[in-house]
């Protein structure tokens, strides 16, 4: 969060505070998730398969460990979501160029093009939604889409894929 010049340290342009921001961005969030959740037509997959393949197909190749890490959830979780997705041909296993004896997990072109598919359905009702928003409103979404591809960005620290940890 930067200040504006005469703001306080650590507090925006409006007085807010570091913790009060975080605070209201996810409350605001969860809301948003929840929506998020409903604009895809049925597929089949759920919010964590989605979230992998997205992964996979924006950071490469990985490790079911590095995956599951990423998601949330158990390995055993992870192992059985990547066998689906498997049999479902989105993804594949390989062998690891530099270590035969590492499995890595990969994105298939159907796989891509299921996530394009699932992208394009909830462009079109999103739109829908952000047409019900004022001038004002939208104006501002606009001006935040930096802000929220920086927050999304940020490395988190218990990210395992991370390269420098």
């Amino acid at each position: 969060m930067e200040s504006s010049p005469g703001a306080l340290p650590g507090r925006s342009a409006d007085g807010m505070g570091l913790d009060e921001v975080a605070g209201a961005l996810a409350a605001d969030l969860e809301r948003i998730v929840g929506m998020f959740r409903s604009l895809a037509p049925p597929s089949g997959l759920s919010m964590t398969a989605g979230a992998t393949l997205a992964g996979l197909e924006r950071l490469g190749p990985q490790r079911l460990t590095v995956l599951a890490s990423r998601e949330g959830v158990t390995q055993p979780a992870m192992t059985q979501l990547i066998s689906r997705l498997e049999d479902g041909g989105l993804v594949r296993r390989e062998a690891s160029p530099e270590d035969g004896r590492v499995v890595l997990v990969v994105i298939t072109d159907d796989g891509r093009a299921t996530l394009a598919r699932r992208r394009a359905a909830r462009t079109e009702r999103l739109a829908g939604i952000i047409t019900q928003l004022s001038p004002a409103e939208r104006t501002a979404l606009i001006s935040a889409l930096p802000a929220f591809h920086a927050l999304a960005s940020v490395p988190r620290e218990d990210d395992a894929s991370r390269v420098n940890a």
